[in-house]
Parts: C-alpha cells; structure tokens; sequence
C-alpha cells in the first residue's frame, strides 16, 4: 500500500526516458572519470521505424563526445538525470 501511495516509481532502480525528448538532455555521472561529471546528449540518429540507432553524449568540461548506448543511461548507478 505505501509503494502505490508514494508512486509506482517508487524504489525503482532506472531512469525512465523517452527516446524523442534525448537530444540536449543532460546526465550526471554517478561515478566521474578524468573529472567529467556533467554530460549532455548531442547526438541521437533514429532508423525509419523511430528506432535509436545511434547516441552521442559530450562532456561538458573536455568536449569529448562518446558513443553510448542509449539504454545504459537508464541504469541509476552509472547516469542520474539531470546535473547534479
């Protein structure tokens, strides 16, 4: 009863996306490497059935652009939505 109270997002363990809005989203990541933490999505190429079939993100400090799959970015202990 108090998980339906609170929400069904309640203790979930992924970040919920939508493909359409993931371009200019911004990321945080959970843990940092070579002190890039904030990250925001570039990049997205969908195929003709309005699949994902390519996703950039670029940190924000270096400018490095990365390919990523797009659905790594739903697992919370890699990716927080937003900058944190």
């Amino acid at each position: 009863m108090l998980q339906w109270a609170l929400g069904e997002n309640y203790g979930s363990t992924m970040n919920k996306i939508n493909p359409e809005k993931l371009l200019n989203s911004k990321w945080t990541a959970a843990e940092p490497k070579n002190r890039e933490k904030h990250f925001m999505v570039t990049e997205v190429e969908f195929d003709e059935a309005g699949m994902v079939t390519s996703c950039f993100i670029e940190a924000i400090m270096s400018r490095r652009s990365i390919p990523i799959q797009w659905h790594d970015l739903k697992d919370i202990s890699q990716w927080i939505h937003g900058w944190q």
